[in-house]
């Protein structure tokens, strides 16, 4: 047996043993409803089933919107440590129906306790809407849903970690530090980039925004509160499971970064993307490689150049650790725009601007 499937029976086998106890301490399973996406022809609904304490829920009305962590605990003095999340028993393989504009889909959790339901020909108009995903054990929650106009030509894909948020997140200890010591109301945006997007949109006030990380599903609820109270765009979340896979102890995030975006260009075939991340990690790379192969639909890539220091914490050297190559990249081969600067105030000297003369180009091209 392998060292991932290995990995993989020890987390079901502690996880099993964790439901079966908080089941007889009276927990029940509890749904965290996920912002889901979709077209007028499909939809994907989001959701997570996790263990919860019915007594918390009754008196924190807050407490639907955190993760619930294994264990009893202290909810008023710990309810913005983010460490808190991480620490779920997952419902794995639990009864789930999702009910949306009067269709019902069965189907079971997998085994992290996640749902991804797709939602054929359900007749939502294009907007914002609610669904509803019940469980066996488990009340009913509603979980929101956006429907894009199948007029949009315009669309935002953001990073998070470092790109919208300070985090140094890849740095082993500054990762455990921000994630399961620090409050949650000491992180910081990072500048400008709340008003950028806000200036992208203007524009094209209906395009759809995307956050696309390789962080947990289970920072979902706090890093949706860092959001509002920032200022940025609501937008589904697009996240990874940390747990093992059947080809490795942990998940690659590159892959899921890949697999996402190629996603929405399936879904959305007629929308131009801005791609926004930084050059912390492989963000460049990624975005690179995705506008050579699908030109036509990026508008422009976005990269908020770390300082030394920040580079440092994230990968080790003072150095971004992976860019294109000088001749062989979507600029060069192309002519996909591609702007750089410290933060969002930088780039929003540069970026709606080349952003318009791309779309005049595309629709040139459409023509």
């Amino acid at each position: 047996m392998g060292l991932s499937r290995i990995a993989a029976s020890v987390e079901d086998a502690i996880n099993r043993r964790s439901v079966a106890y908080l089941k007889d301490k009276g927990w029940r399973p509890r749904i965290i409803g996920l912002t889901g996406y979709g077209s007028v022809q499909s939809l994907h609904v989001l959701g997570r089933v996790i263990m919860a304490d019915p007594q918390i829920e009754a008196e924190d009305p807050e407490a639907l919107e955190r993760a619930a962590p294994v264990g009893p605990i202290n909810v008023a003095a710990e309810a913005q440590r983010g460490w808190r999340s991480f620490f779920t028993a997952q419902v794995g393989f639990l009864p789930v129906t999702v009910h949306a504009n009067g269709q019902s889909i069965r189907t079971l959790t997998d085994r992290g306790g996640y749902l991804d339901v797709m939602v054929r020909d359900h007749g939502l108009e294009p907007g914002w809407h609610e669904v509803t995903i019940e469980a066996a054990a488990a009340q009913p929650v509603t979980a929101k849903v956006l429907v894009v106009d199948p007029g949009v030509r315009s669309g935002i894909v953001s990073d998070i970690d470092d790109t919208i948020m300070v985090t140094m997140l890849p740095r082993a200890l500054i990762a455990a530090w921000n994630t399961f010591v620090r409050h949650t109301s000491a992180r910081k945006p990072v500048p400008g980039m709340a008003d950028l997007y806000r200036t992208l949109l203007a524009d094209h006030p209906t395009a759809p925004v995307f956050y696309l990380s390789t962080g947990a599903w289970n920072t979902v609820p706090t890093l949706r509160r860092f959001m509002d109270k920032n200022g940025y765009p609501e937008g589904p979340m697009l996240m990874t499971d940390w747990g093992p896979t059947p080809t490795g102890v942990f998940r690659s995030g590159i892959e899921h970064k890949r697999t996402q975006l190629r996603n929405l260009l399936i879904t959305f075939p007629d929308i131009n993307w801005v791609l926004v991340g930084d050059d912390g990690q492989h963000d460049p790379m990624i975005y690179d490689e995705l506008a050579r192969e699908h030109p036509r639909h990026i508008a422009a890539i976005a990269i908020r150049q770390l300082s030394p220091a920040e580079q440092v914490l994230a990968h080790g050297t003072p150095e971004a650790i992976e860019q294109p190559p000088a001749l062989r990249n979507a600029t060069a081969e192309h002519g996909v725009p591609t702007v750089q600067g410290r933060d969002g105030h930088a780039l929003a000297t540069m970026l709606p601007e080349v952003v318009a003369e791309r779309s005049q180009t595309l629709v040139a091209l459409e023509d």
